[in-house]
């Protein structure tokens, strides 16, 4: 079973593969110094900006929670040694 968080990170893999290969045709027919593969480009950046921006906001799992709400609980402490 997948869950939402994979579901949507499939999902903008496979946009952003769907970007690099238009931007790479708009490239091949405008030419690669015109506007139009410059903007193709661009799209290609934001998506792969939203992916990172997605996978920086992940959801805590339940450990994580805990120990934000409980953190001297001894399942929280760090060893540094």
């Amino acid at each position: 079973m997948t869950n939402i968080s994979e579901t949507a990170k499939s999902n903008i893999d496979d946009q952003i593969q769907e970007e690099i290969e238009q931007a790479r045709t708009v490239c091949d027919t405008s030419g690669n110094n015109s506007a139009e593969c410059a903007a193709a480009w661009d799209a290609v950046e934001e998506l792969r900006a939203e992916a990172s921006h997605r996978r920086q906001n992940k959801k805590k799992n339940s450990l994580e929670q805990y120990c934000d709400d409980n953190p001297e609980a001894i399942e929280c402490r760090i060893d540094d040694n």
